[in-house]
C-alpha cells in the first residue's frame, strides 16, 4: 500500500501537559482510517496538529511525500488534506449552495465576498454546477437555496463534507461526525463515508466515539490514550488488544460487547 500521511514523533506540549506524545502513524492511500480513544486521550489535538491548527513541539507530519510540519492550515488543504469539525462549520447567513461555493475560493478568480454580496461578478457557471453536483453526491440538492443554519443537525454533517468535498481533497479527515446524531441518521453517514471513499477516491480518517460505526466502517484503527499510541490494526485486533481494552474499561475481557452494545 502507498502512504498518503505519514506522522513521526508527533509530540504537542501546553506547558507541563504533553497532550500528544510522540506518535508514529501512517495513513494508506484508499483507505478508512478511525482513530479511537477516551476522552481526553488527545484525538482532536492530533487532527489540529496534522491540520495546520495547531503547530507541533516536535516530530514531522508529512502528506503526499512532502513535509507539512508547521505549514499554515490554508496551504495544507490547498495541498489536498481537509478537515471538519465536532461542532458545525457552516457559514451561517448564507444558502446551502453558497457554503459550498465559498469553500471553492481558490478556484475563485474574482474576490469571492465580492461575488457573494454583489459588489462583483457572480460565481462562473461550472463552479456553480459542480456545487450542485456535490450537494447531490450528498444528498443535499433538495436543501439547495434554504439557509445553512436551518438545516437539521445530520445534514448540516453531511454539508460539512460537502464543504470539505468542494476542496478537491485527496485526504479527509473527520473529527467525530457521528456526535449527537440518531441511530438512522449515524446509517446515512456511514452510507456517505462510504461513497466518499469509493465515488470521490477520497481517503478518509475519522475520530469518533460511535464504536459500532468505526468498527463497521473502518479499515484500520489506531487507538490512543493520554496522548500515546497503543495500537493499531484491524477492527478485529484492536477488539481483541489487551492494551485497548484496559484503556476503556479498566479491567476486562469483552470490549466488543461493552462497546458495540453501548
Amino acid at each position: 500500500m502507498t502512504a498518503l500521511l505519514e506522522i513521526r514523533g508527533l509530540t504537542k506540549k501546553f506547558g507541563g501537559l504533553t497532550a500528544v506524545d510522540a506518535i508514529d502513524l501512517t495513513i494508506n492511500e484508499g483507505e478508512i482510517h478511525g482513530v479511537i480513544g477516551p476522552n481526553g486521550a488527545g484525538k482532536t489535538t492530533l487532527f489540529s496538529l496534522v491540520s495546520g491548527a495547531l503547530k507541533p513541539t516536535s516530530g514531522e507530519v508529512v502528506f503526499q511525500g512532502q513535509s507539512i510540519t508547521n505549514a499554515p492550515a490554508h496551504r495544507i488543504a490547498d495541498q489536498g488534506l481537509a478537515r471538519t469539525f465536532q461542532r458545525s462549520a457552516v457559514y451561517h447567513g448564507f444558502s446551502v449552495l453558497e457554503n459550498v461555493l465559498i469553500s471553492m475560493h481558490t478556484d475563485v478568480d474574482t474576490s469571492v465576498w465580492k461575488a457573494l454580496f454583489n459588489f462583483g461578478p457572480a460565481f462562473a457557471k461550472d463552479q456553480v454546477i459542480r456545487a450542485e453536483e456535490i450537494l447531490e453526491f450528498v444528498g443535499l440538492s433538495g436543501f439547495r437555496d434554504d439557509p445553512a443554519e436551518n438545516l437539521a443537525l445530520g445534514h448540516q454533517r453531511s454539508l460539512g463534507i460537502a464543504i470539505a468535498l468542494a476542496t478537491g481533497p485527496r485526504l479527509l479527515m473527520l473529527d467525530e461526525p457521528a456526535a449527537g446524531m440518531n441511530a438512522q441518521e449515524a446509517v446515512e453517514l456511514d452510507n456517505l463515508i462510504r461513497k466518499v471513499q469509493q465515488d470521490q477516491r477520497v481517503t478518509v480518517v475519522l475520530v469518533e466515539h460511535d464504536m459500532k460505526l468505526v468498527m463497521e466502517i473502518c479499515d484500520r484503527i489506531t487507538a490512543i490514550n493520554f496522548g500515546a499510541k497503543l495500537a493499531s490494526g484491524t477492527p478485529g485486533e484492536i477488539l481483541q488488544n489487551k492494551d485497548v481494552i484496559d484503556a476503556y474499561l479498566g479491567q476486562g475481557d469483552s470490549l466488543e460487547e461493552e462497546l458495540l452494545n453501548a
